[in-house]
């Protein structure tokens, strides 16, 4: 069997960053996955359910709220491996595109206080599983040491 494409990357080279993961085309239109990187995998610890959880909540809300890609956001949630998110936008981007964007999100989850958008029995199924504190950290982390200051060998899958 044919291994997917994200099963080629080099994740021994792999660093936190903001990859385009592919481009497909549905219909004629593309859509572009990326691949938002948060830990360095197989040598950090992977962030725990919890706040993963809490960071999905968080960010799928803005997202589907921002006035200019709203109407382009067909997912975000997060990797199994729990070493970071996909997003997947209706049209044909670069990562250097959407760290703008990236920035805006990460700072809103960053400085986040208040409910947990969905955060009940009635719209989660596993709504205790939730730490916002972990989120507000992992948030942070990700906006200081990546997107602030972003790198080309940020930017790019290692070859």
């Amino acid at each position: 069997m044919k291994k997917i494409t994200s099963f080629t990357i080099d994740h021994l080279r792999l660093v936190p960053g903001l990859y385009v993961s592919r481009k497909d085309f549905v219909n004629e239109s593309p859509v572009t996955t990326f691949d938002i990187r948060m830990t360095n995998p197989n040598e950090e610890p992977v962030m725990n359910t919890a706040e993963v959880h809490t960071l999905e909540h968080l960010g799928a809300t803005f997202l589907r709220n921002h006035a200019e890609y709203s109407d382009k956001v067909l997912y975000f949630g997060p990797m199994g491996c729990r070493t970071g998110f996909y997003l997947l936008l209706s049209g044909n981007y670069e990562s250097r595109d959407i760290v703008p964007l990236m920035k805006e999100m990460f700072s809103f989850i960053a400085s986040f206080e208040g409910e947990i958008p969905g955060a009940s029995a009635k719209d989660c199924g596993n709504y205790l599983d939730m730490n916002l504190p972990m989120a507000r950290y992992e948030a942070k982390r990700y906006l200081n040491n990546v997107l602030l200051d972003i790198q080309d060998n940020q930017l790019y899958y290692p070859e």
